[in-house]
């Protein structure tokens, strides 16, 4: 059987020290078109992961909370999903020590640090079922930190708003997060559902890699649309102006109330931190 907790340790050790692959590489690509402040930016933030990789220490001193997307096999009884989600839990305790990961998770009202970024709900797991797995599970670690999710946005758009609607709101989004979320982004958007679930598809977007495109050839469309028109906004890298102020735009759709039109957007930094495994139990 496979140890679920030491799993998840080495899933957090690699997404908190190696920039994925798609990442590094577009983000070469913008080194390369840049000019002046921007690229001197960006060479310093590819150095900087390079010294990550070196001294196996995390490339940014945010860590982030553990945002885990738990995809689950028709196989799996209801008895061991309840023992996966404690071994889950283990292992962020540990890669909280090992690591180590900054303890960031609080009480949000007291502001008590809770040590281990467990509790009150921490790790946030989203749930998913597949009939594509049996009796396995794939664990995909998200570490998110907050100069880019505190630019999180939702909107319930009227249906007569439309698409035009959908379109200036992103927009507006991005232009008055400006360098905050320490550009350039990475841009989840989720369209319908309600607005919970328009947030859930937002954050389950970032989760593909760079140019990894909606299989729906309308959404393909405006992904592409929206990441020219994002990067005509001349935000560029942490916000000094440039050619490149998004890395990629993916947008996950729901259906959605005839009456409304829900729209969230989860933004990610630069350091689009994640890590997935495939596990047979």
């Amino acid at each position: 059987m496979s140890n679920i907790s030491e799993i998840v340790v080495e899933l957090f050790k690699e997404a908190s020290i190696y920039l994925p692959d798609d990442v590094k590489s577009k983000l070469k690509h913008a080194e390369e078109v840049e000019c002046g402040a921007c690229k001197d930016t960006l060479q310093a933030i590819e150095l900087n992961n390079k010294i990550a990789e070196t001294k196996q220490i995390p490339l940014c001193q945010d860590t982030g909370v553990p945002v885990i997307f738990l995809k689950i096999g028709t196989g799996i009884s209801s008895e061991r999903i309840i023992e996966i989600i404690k071994e889950i839990e283990s292992g962020v305790k540990r890669a909280t020590a090992e690591v180590p990961l900054r303890p960031n998770v609080v009480n949000p009202i007291t502001r008590e640090n809770l040590g281990t970024n467990t509790g009150m709900g921490a790790p946030f797991i989203n749930f998913e079922f597949s009939e594509n797995l049996n009796n396995e599970i794939e664990i995909s670690v998200f570490p998110k930190g907050a100069g880019s999710e505190n630019m999180s946005a939702l909107k319930m758009l009227t249906p007569s708003e439309g698409l035009m609607g959908i379109k200036k709101f992103i927009l507006e989004t991005v232009a008055n997060a400006g360098g905050k979320p320490c550009p350039p982004i990475v841009l989840g958007i989720g369209i319908g559902g309600t607005a919970d679930i328009s947030l859930k598809l937002a954050k389950k977007a970032l989760l593909r890699d760079i140019g990894n495109r909606n299989p729906e050839k309308t959404i393909e469309n405006l992904e592409k649309e929206l990441l020219d028109s994002i990067n005509q906004l001349g935000i560029g890298t942490m916000g000094l102006g440039g050619k490149i102020t998004a890395l990629d735009v993916f947008i996950e759709v729901n259906g959605c109330h005839t009456a409304s039109l829900p729209v969230g957007i989860c933004i990610q930094c630069w350091a689009d931190r994640k890590a997935k495994r495939k596990i047979k139990l």
